[in-house]
């Protein structure tokens, strides 16, 4: 199998207990550091344990995809037969990165960041191990800080431990002092309301197109401690939000920032963030999709259920062209500038305009163009008319 997701969400630790439990041997590698001859050698240890105890063995794979491809090809013979259960785990996409004759023999389970509920039960459990209690708001501030990941919330917690029992007079309490000192400062510990209030801030910032603002909120929340992919997902909804048509790069910038701070993470993704927060900040706004997207939403809503005309059904299955199902459509392709005027929308709802276009930015040069070719010279195609 492959184990695929974020650092810190239990990838080692699921491959152990799946081994202890089956009665299986382990035989760990680390592909950053293993070549071909620690692998060979660790199917010979297993092929030897079968062979005289006929105890099978679990060859875990830590970043199986630095393997490369005559290494992952090694591993092969060894799954197909059985002599070893193969459990590779990964932080990047397998379907990319792993082979494809590996991943066909292989069942892929893909693990997500855990929650902050997650973090708080392993960070209890961290404490009663060590003796020690913690006050709520630096619970908040561990699990807040993690970004969703394990490893990271239970060596801060450690670290906090470490330091509140260096203390003068040592103390068995955690408090989030401890945790901003184990954090190097790193710390989003301010309350729920702060951290609304703070996010809406930045997106009010980037949508009245004040880059200073927008950048200082941006940094306030990098500075505290707020997960990089969350920043990166507001800026991509805010891209077709507020800035929509009146520049369509926008989702596509925002869409490859957020890609790139995944891909990089901290702290080049800040780089990255300030880039993308700018430049949307500076781009003309529209909440046309907006607006069209609510006013479709609440027809649908309110419709109810409503039959799709007869010429625009499909109509490539048995017993469709005797409905007459297709027949009547206009393929607009067959047409002077590829478009011809023909109904679209249900018979209840003609004439009905949910799109209402702007004039920002490049919507109004995009919005033109469509008029010009949905107005043709052509009499058997003249197009809708132009309010």
């Amino acid at each position: 199998m492959i184990l695929w997701g974020p650092a810190g969400t239990g990838k080692t630790t699921l491959a152990r207990i799946l081994a202890t439990s089956a009665g299986y041997a382990t035989e760990s590698l680390s592909a950053v550091t293993s070549g071909v001859k620690d692998v060979r050698e660790a199917l010979v240890r297993a092929n030897e344990r079968l062979g005289e105890h006929g105890q099978r063995t679990v060859l875990f794979i830590d970043e199986v995809h630095r393997f490369n491809k005559s290494q992952q090809d090694l591993l092969l013979p060894a799954t197909e037969t059985g002599q070893v259960v193969l459990i590779g785990a990964t932080t990047e996409n397998p379907y990319f990165e792993v082979n494809a004759a590996l991943m066909s023999r292989s069942t892929l389970w893909r693990l997500r960041s855990l929650a902050a509920e997650d973090l708080a039960v392993l960070v209890r459990r961290g404490l009663a191990l060590r003796g020690a209690s913690i006050t709520d708001e630096a619970l908040e501030a561990i699990t807040s800080s993690a970004d969703g990941d394990a490893r990271v919330a239970l060596t801060t917690l450690d670290t906090a431990i470490i330091l509140a029992r260096s203390d003068e007079p040592p103390t068995n309490l955690v408090d989030v002092a401890h945790v901003a000192q184990a954090r190097d400062g790193r710390l989003y510990h301010q309350s729920r309301d702060t951290h609304y209030d703070q996010i809406s801030a930045f997106i009010k910032s980037v949508r009245g197109s004040d880059p200073d603002a927008a950048l200082y909120w941006l940094v306030t929340m990098l500075e505290s401690g707020e997960s990089p992919r969350f920043l990166a997902r507001r800026l991509v909804i805010l891209a077709s939000e507020d800035v929509g048509l009146a520049d369509p790069m926008g989702l596509v910038l925002a869409d490859a920032a957020a890609r790139t701070v995944e891909f990089i993470g901290l702290p080049e993704g800040r780089l990255t963030l300030a880039h993308a927060t700018i430049a949307l900040a500076l781009m003309p706004k529209s909440n046309s999709v907006t607006r069209a997207l609510g006013a479709v939403t609440r027809a649908v809503q309110a419709g109810g259920p409503i039959e799709v005309p007869d010429h625009l059904r499909g109509s490539n299955y048995r017993g469709a062209e005797e409905q007459g199902f297709g027949t009547g459509y206009d393929y607009p392709h067959d047409f002077a500038g590829g478009w011809v005027a023909q109904q679209y929308l249900p018979d209840s709802l003609l004439g009905t305009q949910f799109f209402e276009p702007s004039d920002y930015g490049r919507e109004q040069e995009i919005v033109e163009q469509w008029r010009a070719r949905m107005n043709l010279d052509d009499q058997d195609n003249p197009g809708p008319p132009v309010e």
